[in-house]
């Protein structure tokens, strides 16, 4: 089976701009994608980064360049049975991914959180992706148009995509990845008060 792991090197998670400057946005999105790669590294599987912009860093799998938009990119790289796996799933771990790849069904989906498709894997060449918007409730109703077999997977590492600051709590919490320790280098930390746990980050000086 092939897995395409989506990736977006220029510009990426905007919305981690009050903690994080344009640069070193750029940098965490790419310590997660290594985490992902570690991650697929022991599955027995062929690994393709699906980047927008080509990589001035090297990574330990083959590249493949598109920039059209993230739905049609990834529908002309998928050649059943594919996965597909996003590159912010930094939570992630190569026992979560192979059940996941391993489950029954023309379809199977790894829910992100609010509506995403963080986890996908296509056996049935009828199905096209839909990531714009509720992901989810798209690919539910594209297969069902289909007649096709969906099988969802419940998974806590595999859910948690990182876009807001908030979702640096699971990484902080959870792992020990590039990503976390890519965090903790930059004095980013996690701040215990009253209610639920936040981050800060530690003046420099």
């Amino acid at each position: 089976m092939q897995v395409i792991v989506p990736y977006t090197p220029e510009r990426p998670k905007s919305r981690l701009g009050d903690l994080l400057s344009a640069n070193e946005r750029q940098a965490f999105a790419r310590a997660m994608l290594g985490d992902v790669l570690a991650a697929l590294e022991p599955i027995d599987v062929k690994v393709t980064v699906l980047s927008t912009a080509p990589l001035f860093e090297s990574v330990p799998v083959t590249v493949r360049v598109d920039d059209r938009p993230l739905s049609p990119a990834v529908e002309a790289a998928i050649q059943p049975p594919t996965a597909v796996v996003m590159a912010d799933v930094a939570l992630a771990t190569t026992e979560a991914l192979r059940d996941t790849f391993d489950r029954n069904g023309d379809v199977v989906i790894a829910p992100g959180r609010g509506g995403g498709t963080n986890v996908l894997v296509v056996r049935d060449e009828t199905f096209e992706v839909d990531y714009h918007g509720n992901s989810l409730g798209d690919h539910r109703a594209i297969a069902a148009a289909n007649e096709l077999e969906v099988t969802e997977v419940d998974s806590f590492r595999l859910a948690t995509d990182v876009d807001e600051p908030a979702d640096i709590v699971e990484v902080l919490l959870h792992t020990d990845g590039r990503a976390a320790t890519w965090l903790r280098e930059r004095g980013i930390r996690l701040a215990v008060g009253d209610g639920r746990v936040t981050v800060t980050r530690r003046a420099r000086g």
